[in-house]
């Protein structure tokens, strides 16, 4: 599921300043190469026994990332249940709680960038 309005699609960062930004909020840069990145943070709901991950993906428009000057924009930001053993199932329900609190870290992310 996309997540709409979130604020971040299109917001420019350098990676060292996305890095602490995202990392002071939980998100982990998991999966990177050269020229793109993919953050998420994982999201527990307790009462229905579920993860969700909420992930948004960047691209370098200067430089690589193996430099912490490379400058990346932000892309969509999307949430999915986790699937076992690995995946993630971008179709089904997200809780209200869960998509509030997702909203919630999109906002600070957005806030810590844009300072």
């Amino acid at each position: 599921m996309i997540i709409e309005n979130s604020g971040i699609k299109g917001l420019k960062s350098d990676l060292a300043h996305l890095d602490g930004a995202s990392s002071k909020l939980g998100f982990v840069r998991w999966q990177w190469e050269y020229y793109r990145a993919t953050y998420d943070l994982k999201l527990e709901d307790k009462a229905n026994k579920a993860d969700y991950y909420l992930r948004f993906n960047t691209r370098a428009v200067e430089g690589k990332l193996e430099s912490p000057y490379a400058i990346l924009v932000l892309e969509d930001a999307y949430i999915g249940r986790s699937t076992f053993p690995h995946g993630l199932d971008y179709q089904s329900p997200v809780p209200d709680q869960i998509l509030k609190l997702a909203n919630q870290k999109l906002a600070e992310l957005k806030k810590q960038l844009s300072e």
